[in-house]
Formats: structure tokens, C-alpha cells, sequence
């Protein structure tokens, strides 16, 4: 591969744009001059080897740049970052261009044999591993310092340089893929192998886990229908639905491995090499060898990360679960108040009050979880991890703690310390349902409508434009950088984690619960499918080969799942009838059980 490098030819005929690069307007000419010349630079000086144009537009004040690369260097960076393709035997093997003529529709004037979005990604890849190497700051920038390692990407970013850097989308597939996908109302399978060609393995992973869930959802809301009509108020009477409750949670996860297996072993992803990851974007240390590969990258004291972890970090996070948990008790003490209310007034409006608790509890929860959000991105991005995986684990774990306390701690309490079913159903409820409401404004309403607004405005000004230059593709880049960034598929998993915690939790004593997520899960597929091809701009394709660490926080679920379920069997009235004299038998029988 080195000697194909060095034959490398920056020259393209037919340029084609791939990524965008928005530079701020005030931009010194020398700081484009150097961060230009980088991208282009070859490979042995340190550069991307990549092809950039300059967007010409009618004011000419705006520096926008594209970013693009030779079929051929496209290929040796499919090698790089070991992309998996099907051979002409039907095998998935990793890609190399010294064996290319052995993959299936490969040709040397054939230029779709990777995907647009694995082109992107590699673009990524290259251009988040330009490294500073003698630069001391960035030129034209003397405040904006380098040092030996950093990435230049990340310190553009930092300084406000680089405004952002996104994938153009490609209009005619766009137009394919929401034809197919929500173009019109159908009941069937979404076109998860489309949706991986565009957008890429880690949302199609999600969509399809989406799909998936929905339907293992509809079991539970046949049963529960009838059950919630039959028994409506007899609390009780919830010890079959309980016994399948625990069940289905723990079958459904291990079902999903399968077909999830079978999925990324089609796209390749099943086989791709995990053990040489590259450092984050946003890791930093000084320059110094990987042992393992023998390749310069930037080394940080794992040291200092411990102590950042265990004495910063950890305290915060405690002292955010006391809070969430004193908050919990001003909404009981609340709750205690419109209880009060309506047995002294018995109407209409103080039958409505005993509810309006639970939905101010509900509110105040989202916003507690969107503000600790940010300040976990914060901590863990100042812990200065050095795999992008890792920072993820870090941060999904921090959230989903807090997440989980924040959420459930009022239900355990009802069910466990206050021992009401009937409050622990009005509860569950309401959390439920005003969470559902609030996320699809929140996540996909407001989004679209300020984006289809803007459109519009766009569109005017586009129109009035006289220029020579390609208006369909300047009009496309205006609109597209003015689009909403998607930030990637974490907030996504963590709302349906919330939900299968409270279907599998405590669905027992309110049945509905999994016919509303059914319900809510049918509008999110087509809302989160609207708002990927309308809302935002075309995320970066991430190859991947499972849902991640969102698989083992599911099966931890469904454990505290298990024992939960275990539990409320083991407190109804027809489990305890048949124990009358020995409640440790009871006990024992349903740690048995779990």
C-alpha cells in the first residue's frame, strides 16, 4: 500500500463534493492557505491527500469549502479504516486494494463500488487524524496554540474557526429512500439495507432495533388490553400478567442478538477489526509511539484520568442523585396535597388536581435529564478519553444512572415503601405518557417546523439570486448548513430504554403501558425517519456491529425487571395465601424464582 500512495495524484478530473467545510467568515487568508494545503498535502507530509474546491457564491464573503478524493484514494482509505466487502465467493473479507479485482462488482471505471456514505466516512477519518507536528499554533492565530498531537480539527473547532463540517446529502437517493421509507403509510418492514447504504450501519442498527421493539411490543398491549378492561380495579389480580411480564423482557433481548448478528454480518460490520481504534478527535496529550502499532499518536497519563474520574466526577454525580432524589420527595409531598384537596372538595376539578402532580414531576424530570445531559458531556469530555468507545461507555453510564434514579426512584418508592398500587398506576401513568408527549415535540415537531420555515426563507433568497455559478448545488450546500445538527443515535436509545423500563417494571399493574409505547414507537418511526431526511443534515456513516453498550444496559434492565416482577408476585394476596405461616418460605420461594 505504500507504494500506491506514492502514486497518489491529487488531480480530478470529475470532481464530485462530499463533505462540507464552513469556515467563519472573518477567516484569516493564511489559516486557509495552511489548512488547505494540509488537506491536500500527501500523506508522508503529514497531509490528507484529499481534493478541496472553494464554493463560489454571489457575495463571495462566506468561506465555504468541498471536500472530495480520487476513486483511487478512496479505495487505499477504504484499507485504512478496514472496511469489510463482499468477494466474488460470497465471503465478507476486509478490504484491500492489492487484492480488489477478488471483490464482487468491483471494476476499475465502476466508482459506486463503495457507498457515497462510506466515502464520507473515510474523508472523516482523514481529515480527524491531521495532526499538528511542529506547528505551535495555528497560523494567523497566535492565541489558538498547537502542540505536537493535537488534532488541527478539533482545535479549528475550539477556536471558532471551523464552524462545522458536514456530508452533503445526495437529492435523487434522498428522494428514493423517503419514497420507500415514509412517503406513504404502509404496514411493513422499513428498507433497513437502504437506510445502512445512506445513512450508515449505526442508524439503520437503531431503526431496526426500533422496528424490532415495536413488534416484541405487541404481545404485551394484546394482553394487556383485556386484562386492563377485566380488571381495571382489582390491583391484585396482576400475577399472570407480571409472570409473562418478566418472561418476554428476557427473551426478546436474546432474540435480538440474533437478528442483529445476522443484519451486520450482510453489511460487513460483524468482521470489522476493532483492536487498532484510532484516538478520539478530542483526545489530547503529548506526541509519543503506540506500542502496539508503532505509530506516532497523542499518549495521556491514565493516571490523571483516575483521579478526574474518581474525585470530580463521581462526587458530581452523586450530588446530582441527591438532589434528583430530594426532588422526588417535594412531588410526594405535593402528591400528599392534592390528595388532601380532593377529599376535602370531592368535584370534578379536584379529581383533575390529583393528576396534575404527577404531570409537573413528569416535566420537571425531562428538564432535570437534558440539563445533567450536558453536564455529563462536559465531565467526560474533560476526562480526556482516548477511544471514542470509551467515551461513550463513560458518558452512556453517568446518564443512565441518573436516568434511572430520576425516572424510577418515585416508582420503586410507591410500590415497595408506600405499598399503593393504586398511586403507583396513576404514576406510571402519567410519567409515561407526558414523557412520550414531551420527546416527539421536543425531538421532532419543533424541529421540522422551524426547519420548514426556514426553507422557505431560503428558497426566496436563492430565487432572487443572479449568479453563473452551479445554483443547484450552492442552493443545496446554504440550505443544508443551516439545518439542525444530528448528534447521533444516543438520545434515540436512551428514550426507548426509559420506555421498556417502565413497560417491563411496573406494566403489571397498568397493562396500557405497552400499548401506548406500540403507539408511540409507530409515529417515532416515521417521525425520526422525516426528521433524518428533512430536519437535519446527513449525519457521518459509523460503521458498527451491535447496538453497543445500549445492549447491556437493556439486559441490566431486564434483570432489575426479573426481580422487580419477582417481587410484586410475592406481595399479591393470592401468592401470600398460599404461605399463611411461613413468610420465609415465601421469601426463599421467590428468590427461587428470580
Amino acid at each position: 500500500m505504500a507504494e500506491s500512495w506514492s502514486f497518489l495524484d491529487t488531480f480530478e478530473p470529475n470532481f464530485q463534493p462530499l463533505v462540507v467545510i464552513e469556515l467563519a467568515k472573518d477567516t484569516k487568508e493564511e489559516t486557509i492557505e495552511w489548512f488547505t494545503k494540509r488537506i491536500v498535502d500527501k500523506k508522508a507530509n503529514g497531509g490528507a491527500q484529499l481534493l478541496v474546491r472553494p464554493l463560489v457564491t454571489e457575495n463571495g464573503d462566506e468561506n465555504i469549502y468541498l471536500v472530495g478524493a480520487s476513486n483511487l484514494r478512496l479505495l487505499l482509505g477504504a484499507e485504512t479504516v478496514g472496511l469489510v466487502k463482499e468477494c466474488n465467493d460470497n465471503s465478507m473479507r476486509t478490504f484491500t486494494y492489492s487484492s480488489r479485482k477478488t471483490f464482487k462488482d468491483f471494476a476499475d471505471d465502476n466508482h459506486n463500488f463503495l457507498t457515497m456514505a462510506e466515502c464520507q466516512y473515510i474523508i472523516k477519518h482523514e481529515l480527524e487524524n491531521l495532526r499538528a507536528k511542529d506547528e505551535k499554533m495555528i497560523p494567523g492565530y497566535p492565541q489558538a496554540k498547537l502542540y505536537p498531537g493535537k488534532s488541527i480539527v478539533r482545535r479549528l473547532l475550539t477556536s471558532g474557526i471551523l464552524v462545522q463540517i458536514f456530508p452533503l446529502h445526495d437529492r435523487e437517493e434522498l428522494k428514493k429512500l423517503r419514497h420507500s421509507w415514509y412517503g406513504r403509510v404502509k404496514v411493513g418492514y422499513q428498507p433497513l439495507d437502504e437506510i445502512r447504504c445512506y445513512f450508515g450501519e449505526t442508524i439503520a442498527l437503531y431503526f431496526g432495533f426500533l422496528e424490532y421493539f415495536t413488534f416484541a411490543l405487541i404481545p404485551m398491549a394484546v394482553i394487556g388490553i383485556p386484562y386492563y378492561v377485566f380488571a381495571w380495579e382489582d390491583y391484585d389480580k396482576y400475577v399472570m400478567f407480571a409472570t409473562f411480564n418478566l418472561l418476554w423482557s428476557t427473551v426478546i433481548l436474546e432474540v435480538w442478538k440474533r437478528i442483529c448478528a445476522i443484519m451486520t454480518y450482510r453489511w460487513g460490520t460483524l468482521l470489522m477489526k476493532r483492536q487498532f481504534e484510532e484516538p478520539r478527535p478530542g483526545f489530547h496529550g503529548f506526541l509519543g509511539i503506540n506500542p502496539v502499532t508503532g505509530r506516532e499518536e497523542p499518549v495521556y497519563s491514565s493516571i490523571k484520568r483516575q483521579i478526574r474520574i474518581y474525585l470530580v466526577s463521581l462526587p458530581f454525580v452523586c450530588l446530582c442523585l441527591y438532589f434528583s432524589l430530594y426532588v422526588m420527595m417535594i412531588y410526594f409531598d405535593l402528591e400528599q396535597w392534592a390528595l388532601d384537596y380532593h377529599e376535602e372538595n370531592e368535584s370534578n376539578f379536584s379529581s383533575l388536581m390529583l393528576f396534575v402532580p404527577s404531570i409537573i414531576y413528569a416535566v420537571v424530570i425531562e428538564i432535570m435529564n437534558r440539563i445533567y445531559r450536558y453536564a455529563a458531556e462536559f465531565l467526560t469530555s474533560w476526562e480526556n478519553h482516548r477511544l471514542e468507545s470509551s467515551y461513550q461507555n463513560h458518558l452512556i453510564l453517568k446518564v443512565l444512572v441518573f436516568n434511572f434514579l430520576n425516572c424510577f426512584a418515585s416508582l420503586f418508592y410507591i410500590a415497595f415503601v408506600l405499598f399503593d398500587m393504586k398511586l403507583l398506576r396513576q404514576s406510571l401513568a402519567t410519567l409515561l405518557i407526558t414523557s412520550q408527549i414531551l420527546n416527539q415535540f421536543a425531538e421532532s415537531l419543533l424541529p421540522y417546523w422551524l426547519q420548514k420555515r426556514h426553507k422557505k426563507r431560503m428558497k426566496k433568497h436563492m430565487c432572487s439570486l443572479k449568479t453563473d455559478t452551479d445554483l443547484s448545488l450552492v442552493e443545496q450546500v446554504n440550505l443544508e448548513k443551516e439545518m439542525g445538527t444530528y448528534f447521533g443515535t444516543f438520545d434515540d436509545y436512551l428514550e426507548l430504554f426509559l420506555q421498556f423500563g417502565y413497560v417491563s417494571l411496573f406494566s403489571c399493574v397498568y397493562p396500557l403501558a405497552a400499548v401506548f409505547a406500540v403507539l408511540n414507537n409507530i409515529t417515532e418511526i416515521y417521525s425520526d425517519a422525516l426528521k433524518m431526511c428533512r430536519v437535519y443534515k446527513r449525519p457521518f456513516a459509523e460503521p458498527t456491529a451491535n447496538i453497543g453498550v445500549w445492549q447491556l444496559a437493556f439486559e441490566t434492565m431486564s434483570v432489575i425487571s426479573v426481580v422487580t416482577n419477582c417481587i410484586l408476585i410475592g406481595m399479591s394476596p393470592q401468592v401470600n395465601a398460599l404461605f399463611p405461616d411461613s413468610k420465609m418460605d415465601l421469601v426463599l420461594t421467590v428468590a427461587l424464582v428470580e
